[in-house]
């Protein structure tokens, strides 16, 4: 009988031991079935000890050893043993939440082994020719060896994607795998299908949150055992185990997706980094805007820094971009007669428009002018948002929803009104404004599944859509030849937001939806509606000029003392109680000696921007330091005694290092 150290999705900083009888030779990897309580969990090997710390008459023997896949390797391990211990997670619940779903659960049946399988030979397709700038950086990023990031900083339509299909291309020729990590489920469809028309022979493998768990087991297999040679995911596919990686390209690196926001709070981006640094390997990080981070380190000579400053199409020209200033000016629907007859235009020439609004629903609020009621959300510090097309009032952060009344609640008065839009009433204005137009709104509510999704495309694509109404979902990666002009509305309330990240945010948005007018060969044009005209930002998208805006951005932060200059975690509580939020984050700030500690700087407890989710009240507690090992050190002493802290029952904490939301 051996002992058998095993990892369990638990969040406890702990392994544990079993005893395990198996014919066979056990390895570190190997995933285990074990009675966990009055139940079962799958567990994963992690260590072969000649002792327990527990007698032996006290240890469980395992279930079962599961080999229906190899065991995990080395640098699987690596991977996750860093994201353990630099985001303060429990080992356990890291490496069991890098497997599928189908993976994790403890059945007994058996499962059918996978063998690999070749890539069917076929011909590749004709290549695009690539302008100078798009052949300096694949040359670059070809001729590195080892560990070399490079920032690729490439104006929206440059041919970034062409360049990352060329350096997938020099992997596979030497055999390797590539993984290529995207922001977001809704940007794979038409890459996925850029990259199998591109590489016909090859196995491509797809892993996001909308595959089935069939499929997503399946594909993951694919990955692990070198059947599938090039990888497109989300930010989960950073763990996958890939034995013959390559290379590593993480496209809109800038994009706030790639941070997971709850369980273990992991940057996708900073593991990619650490695993290509680990593994030797080249990785490229693209987007027009990158972070204030990444464009820091290609600043400082840490990244190498690839330029493409045209775009790829040759008639194509970055569109103009025009502000409206719409302080003295009477709106119509929300829109300026600029913006209107710039539509009417496109409408006549044949051509399709964007009017970006990042708001869904129908209006952010319902209010009564007679008592001032509002539709605040019982569950949480948020208004309810009118969707009038369900009749509901629905809580954008909670999910809790009601129908809309049909009088005030508080005094009966049935002249209750919607107060500012969202898409849906810019969509029926827009309707009724332009009758003879076809009218097509894209977000979350029209757009909740991949086929969804994928429909709505394939209408754009096809010409039938005229005015395009859309959210974020349409600001970034996506090629639409009829769209020549995009309408910003709505975006100086980001101008003056609590966030210090928000105008970074704003900047990329706007930059990025800009960029969807006028990638073929039609001049594209921008039209912002705006009270703030003379915004540095505004000038700055005006030029095109990213590296402008980015320096200003980077010394307000240097003398604000803010990252990059600073790193940064919080501690953030939640009980039904505020008082009790506070009280626990006060106790934590006097759990070690300042002086232990002179280069760590603990904030005073405050609400969060978001006081209530889900009928509990947050706190969080900021922790600074300008020196990323002593914040390290600090943290890690400081855990344990967190998890000693005896609070109410309902009382739930987590730490986040990295912060992106505050």
């Amino acid at each position: 009988m051996a002992i058998a150290r095993v990892a369990l999705d638990l969040p406890l900083h702990r392994l544990f031991d079993y005893l395990v009888e198996d014919g066979e030779p056990l390895e570190p990897g190997l995933r285990l079935r074990v009675p966990f309580g009055r139940g079962e969990k799958i567990g994963i090997l992690v260590a072969l000890p000649d002792n327990s710390e527990l007698p032996p008459e006290q240890l469980k023997p395992a279930l079962e050893v599961l080999r229906d896949t190899p065991p995990l390797p080395p640098e699987f391990f690596r991977l996750c043993e860093f994201a353990s211990n630099y985001y303060q997670a429990p080992l356990g619940e890291v490496m069991l939440q890098a497997l599928p779903p189908g993976l994790k659960k403890p059945r007994a049946a058996k499962r059918r082994q996978l063998k690999p399988k070749a890539g069917k030979p076929a011909a590749v397709p004709a290549l695009p020719d690539l302008n100078p700038e798009q052949a300096q950086a694949v040359a670059a990023v070809c001729a590195s060896q080892g560990y070399a990031p490079f920032l690729l900083h490439g104006v929206t339509g440059s041919g970034k994607t062409e360049v990352y299909l060329r350096l997938i291309a020099a992997a596979l020729e030497q055999e390797r795998q590539a993984l290529l990590l995207v922001p977001e489920i809704n940007l794979t469809p038409q890459l996925e299908a850029r990259i199998r028309n591109r590489f016909p022979g090859a196995a491509v493998a797809m892993l996001h949150s909308e595959l089935a768990e069939a499929a997503r087991e399946r594909e993951w297999k694919a990955a692990f055992l070198g059947e599938a040679r090039i990888v497109v995911g989300t930010r989960l596919a950073v763990f996958t185990p890939l034995p013959e990686l390559g290379l590593i390209v993480i496209d809109e690196e800038h994009d706030p997706s790639y941070k997971q926001q709850d369980g273990m709070r992991y940057s996708a981006r900073d593991l990619a980094i650490y695993r290509a640094s680990s593994g030797r390997l080249p990785i490229v990080l693209g987007s027009a805007t990158p972070s204030l981070e990444s464009w820091a380190h290609a600043q400082n000579g840490r990244y190498t820094l690839l330029r493409l400053q045209e775009r790829a199409v040759t008639a194509a020209r970055l569109p103009a971009i025009r502000l409206v200033d719409t302080r003295r000016m009477n709106l119509d629907g929300g829109l300026s007669p600029q913006l209107l007859e710039a539509i009417r235009k496109r409408l006549e020439a044949g051509e399709q428009s964007l009017i970006f609004l990042n708001r869904r629903g129908y209006a952010p609020v319902l209010s009564c002018t007679a008592c001032g009621w509002v539709s605040r959300c019982s569950r949480c510090a948020a208004n309810m948002v009118v969707h009038l097309k369900d009749q509901r009032l629905r809580c954008h952060h909670c999910g809790f929803e009601v129908r809309i009344p049909r009088a005030c609640p508080t005094c009966g008065n049935q002249d209750i009104h919607p107060f500012g839009r969202g898409t849906q009433r810019l969509e029926a204005w827009l309707a009724e404004t332009f009758p003879q137009a076809r009218i097509l709104r894209v977000d979350r509510d029209s757009a909740k599944s991949r086929k969804q999704w994928e429909a709505l495309l394939e209408q754009i694509h096809g010409g039938a859509a005229d005015i395009l109404v859309g959210t974020q979902m349409l600001a970034k990666g996506h090629d639409f030849p009829r769209l020549t002009l995009v309408g910003a509305v709505g975006a100086d309330a980001a101008l003056f937001a609590a966030d210090w990240r928000a105008p970074e945010r704003l900047f990329a948005q706007l930059m990025q939806v800009a960029g969807r007018a006028g990638r073929a060969d039609l001049p594209g044009e921008v039209i912002i509606q705006t009270e703030y005209p003379d915004q540095p930002l505004y000038g700055a998208l005006q030029a095109h000029d990213y590296p402008r805006y980015a320096a200003t951005l980077l010394e307000q932060r240097r003398q604000a003392g803010f990252p990059p200059y600073t790193f940064q975690a919080m501690l953030r509580a939640e009980a039904p109680h505020m008082a009790d939020a506070i009280a626990f984050l006060q106790a934590a700030s006097g759990l070690l000696p300042p002086e232990h500690y002179p280069d760590v700087l603990l904030y005073d407890p405050v609400p969060m921007r978001l006081s209530r989710l889900w009928s509990l009240e947050r706190a969080q507690l900021l922790v600074e330091s300008p020196a990323r090992p002593q914040l390290q050190a600090f943290l890690s002493a400081w855990r344990p005694g967190l998890e000693s802290i005896k609070g109410p029952s309902r009382l739930r904490w987590h730490l986040e290092v990295d912060p992106l939301e505050f």
